[in-house]
C-alpha cells in the first residue's frame, strides 16, 4: 500500500468528521437548541419524556454526544435542557455521560488520525511538554475541566497530541465535568418556575463569580498532587 494510501486511510475518520461538522453548521442546526426553544416546546418535551422514559434519555444522551462530536456550542444549553427534563440527579448522570462519549470520540480521531503527524512536526519542545503532561496527566485534565473558561473543544482535543492515556482522558473527563454540570443542571431543574412566571433566563447568568470561583477552587485542588510532586523531587534532588 502506498504512502498517500495509507494516510488517506488514516485521515478518513477526520475528513467524514469535518464534512459532518460543515453539514451540521450549514444546516442551522444549532439554532434549534435555545432556551425559547425549551420554553415553545415544553409541554411537548415533558410528555415524551414522561410516555419514553429510558428512550428519553437514551435519545437525550445520543443527541448531547452527537452536538459535541459536531463542535455545536450548545453544551450549556443542553445541560440545562438536561436539568429541566430529567431533574438534578438524573439530568447530571446523562449530561456527563452524553458528554464524556462525544468528547472521547474526538479524543480517539485526533490521536489516531493527526497525533503522530503533528508530534514530528512539532519537534523537540512537544516532547518536554507532553512529558510534563503525562506526569501528572490526570491532575491537568481535572484542572482543564474544572475551569470553564477553556472551550470545551480545545479541551477534547488537545491532550490527544499531549499522548495523555485513553483511560486518564475518559477519568479526567468524566470527573471533571461533574461540578460545573451540576451547577447548570441545578439551573435547568428550577427553570419551570422562571417559565411558569414569565421571567428571562440567560445561560450566562449561570455563572456568577462565586460560582467560578467555586470552580477555580476545586481546579486548584486537582493541582495539590502536582505541586506536592514538585516539592518532593526538589528535596530529594537537594
Amino acid at each position: 500500500m502506498t504512502l498517500p494510501r495509507i494516510w488517506l486511510r488514516r485521515l478518513l475518520p477526520l475528513l467524514l468528521l469535518a464534512v459532518a461538522v460543515i453539514a451540521a453548521f450549514s444546516s442551522g442546526l444549532g439554532d434549534y437548541v435555545s432556551i425559547e426553544a425549551l420554553r415553545a416546546h415544553r409541554s411537548t418535551l415533558n410528555a415524551f419524556v414522561a410516555a419514553q422514559g429510558s428512550l428519553a434519555a437514551v435519545a437525550f444522551v445520543a443527541a448531547y454526544a452527537a452536538t459535541t462530536v459536531l463542535f455545536l456550542p450548545v453544551g450549556a444549553v443542553l445541560t440545562v435542557v438536561g436539568g429541566f427534563l430529567f431533574g438534578v440527579a438524573l439530568g447530571t448522570v446523562y449530561v456527563v455521560i452524553g458528554a464524556t462519549l462525544g468528547a472521547t470520540t474526538l479524543f480517539v480521531i485526533a490521536r489516531s488520525t493527526l497525533g503522530s503527524l503533528f508530534r514530528a512536526k512539532a519537534g523537540p519542545f512537544l516532547a518536554r511538554m507532553e512529558a510534563g503532561f503525562r506526569e501528572s496527566a490526570l491532575s491537568y485534565m481535572l484542572v482543564l475541566r474544572l475551569i470553564p473558561l477553556f472551550p470545551f473543544f480545545i479541551v477534547n482535543l488537545v491532550p490527544a497530541f499531549l499522548g495523555v492515556p485513553l483511560r486518564t482522558y475518559v477519568i479526567g473527563t468524566f470527573l471533571g465535568i461533574i461540578p460545573g454540570t451540576l451547577v447548570f443542571v441545578l439551573a435547568g431543574a428550577g427553570l419551570g418556575s422562571v417559565f411558569d412566571g414569565g421571567g428571562a433566563f440567560t445561560v450566562k447568568s449561570v455563572l456568577t463569580p462565586e460560582i467560578l470561583a467555586g470552580l477555580t477552587g476545586l481546579a486548584l485542588l486537582s493541582l495539590l498532587p502536582v505541586v506536592y510532586k514538585h516539592l518532593k523531587a526538589r528535596r530529594q534532588a537537594a
